[in-house]
């Protein structure tokens, strides 16, 4: 199972390859590498395979 996921941030567009712990599922905040904006991350996982939505956790969701 590959635990990273290529992502797009929703403020400034950078394509950024996150790495998700194998046991994680759900949601969390994470910033972003490039322009430091918070994230909210809703990882699932079905049959061996990652799934992964970014959205912004600013209060604007």
């Amino acid at each position: 199972m590959d635990d990273t996921h290529l992502v797009t941030c929703p403020y400034c567009g950078e394509e950024i390859e996150i790495y998700v712990e194998p046991d994680v599922r759900g949601s969390y905040v994470q910033d972003c590498e490039v322009c430091c904006n918070p994230w909210l991350v809703h990882v699932s996982r079905e049959d061996d395979e990652l799934f992964v939505q970014i959205g912004r956790a600013d209060g604007s969701e």
